[in-house]
C-alpha cells in the first residue's frame, strides 16, 4: 500500500520528488530528556521502512539525478548534522546493516573534543545535583530561578535557556551556557563530538561528508567576510581530513530567513558546493533551488503514522513548494 501511493506521489523522471531527512543523534537507548530523539532501536525501524518504501539514494547523486530529469521513483537522501560521535558509533552500524547511505554534515571546530553551546546547557542541566537553578544570574537572557528536581522541570529549565540564548551574539550565547555550567556545578562531558578519525571512518565507509561551518553560527548575524570564512573554512578543513571534494553544505539551524539568507545562498555557491540544504519542511523537484533542499523528518514511532506524515509531505509540497530565500544576491562588482 504505502510503496504504491509514495510511486504515486514521487514519480521518476521530470515530475519526480525527492525526500530529504534529517536527523542529528542516534542514542544508544531513550532518553527521559528528550523522547523524541532517536535512539538505535528506532533508527533501525526506520531505516527498514525507508528501504521497503523508497530508493534510498546518497544525495549528491540524488541531486544531480533530479537536475537531469533522470530521478527515480520514491527518491529519498538521508542527512544527519553537526557531527555527534553517536553518528558513527550508532548510526553507521544500522546504515550498514540495511544497505543504505546518508550524508553527515560536521561542524568542523567541535571535532576532537569540542562542544555546541546547546550541549554545553543540556548536560549542565542534566547533570547538575542542585534542586533549582539561579537562571537570573545568566547574563542577558532575563529568566529566573528554576526548579530541576524532576526531569519534566529539568527539560524546562533546559528550554528556556536555549530559547532566550538561540539568536544571542555567538560570543554571548556561548559565554551564557558557560556559566549556567559553572551554577550547575558541572563539567560537561567532552566526548559528544565525533573525532576527525571518526570523520574519515565514515567516509571511508562510503558515507558522505558535507560541510556545517566551523562554529554552528547563525550566519545572518555575520558579516559576508566572516560567513565567508566559516562556511569555506569548514570545507577546506573537511577536504584535507578525507582527502576528496566536498560536494553539500547544510545551513546551520537552517530556518530560511532567519538563520540564512540570500547572501548565505550566494556564499555557498561562490565557495563551490553543489547543493545545500535547509530545515523547511518540503519535498524537492525540478523547480527547487538546489542551494536551498527542504528536509523532512516524521516523529511518529509507529510505521503507519510515520508513513502517513510522510506522504502528507510529499503530497504538500508537490501542491506548495517549501518557503525559501528566494533568488541569492549578486556578488558585488
Amino acid at each position: 500500500m504505502w510503496k504504491a501511493l509514495f510511486s504515486v506521489l514521487s514519480p521518476p523522471g521530470r515530475r519526480a520528488r525527492l525526500s530529504i531527512l534529517i536527523f542529528h543523534r542516534v542514542l544508544a537507548a531513550p532518553d527521559p530528556l528528550f523522547p523524541h530523539e532517536v535512539d538505535a532501536a528506532r533508527f533501525d525501524a526506520i531505516c527498514g521502512w525507508v528501504r521497503s518504501w523508497f530508493n534510498v539514494l546518497p544525495l549528491d547523486q540524488a541531486v544531480r539525478d533530479m537536475q537531469a530529469g533522470v530521478l527515480p521513483e520514491r527518491a529519498l537522501a538521508i542527512t544527519f548534522d553537526d557531527g555527534y560521535a553517536d553518528n558513527r558509533l550508532h548510526a553507521l552500524p544500522i546504515l550498514q546493516k540495511h544497505g543504505l547511505s546518508a550524508t553527515f554534515f560536521v561542524a568542523t571546530g567541535f571535532l576532537d573534543g569540542g562542544r555546541m553551546w546547546n550541549d554545553t546547557v543540556v548536560e549542565a542541566i542534566r547533570h547538575s545535583t542542585l534542586d533549582s537553578l539561579p537562571l537570573q544570574e545568566l547574563p542577558n537572557v532575563g529568566l529566573r530561578r528554576m526548579p530541576i528536581g524532576a526531569v519534566s522541570q529539568r527539560r524546562a529549565a533546559i528550554d528556556a535557556v536555549i530559547q532566550a540564548a538561540m539568536y544571542l551574539p555567538q560570543g554571548t550565547r556561548s559565554n551564557v551556557a558557560d556559566r549556567l555550567a559553572e551554577l550547575a556545578g558541572v563539567v560537561p562531558s567532552s566526548d559528544l563530538m565525533m573525532s576527525a578519525r571518526q570523520v574519515v571512518e565514515l567516509h571511508r565507509a562510503k558515507m558522505q561528508i558535507g560541510a556545517h561551518t566551523v562554529s554552528h553560527p547563525i550566519l545572518t548575524q555575520l558579516d559576508d567576510a566572516a560567513a565567508r570564512t566559516e562556511i569555506a573554512s569548514s570545507k577546506s578543513r573537511l577536504e584535507e581530513l578525507v582527502c576528496d571534494r566536498i560536494r553539500l553544505f547544510a545551513y546551520p539551524n537552517g530556518r530560511p530567513g532567519a538563520d540564512y539568507s540570500a547572501a548565505s545562498v550566494r556564499l555557498a555557491r561562490e565557495v563551490g558546493f553543489d547543493a545545500a540544504v535547509s530545515t523547511a519542511w518540503g519535498s524537492s523537484g525540478p523547480e527547487t533551488d538546489c542551494f536551498q533542499l527542504p528536509r523532512f523528518t516524521p516523529w511518529d514511532r509507529s510505521r503507519t503514522r510515520f508513513a502517513a506524515r510522510l506522504a502528507g509531505n510529499l503530497w504538500t509540497s508537490r501542491r506548495r513548494p517549501a518557503r525559501t530565500v528566494m533568488a541569492a544576491v549578486p556578488s558585488p562588482g
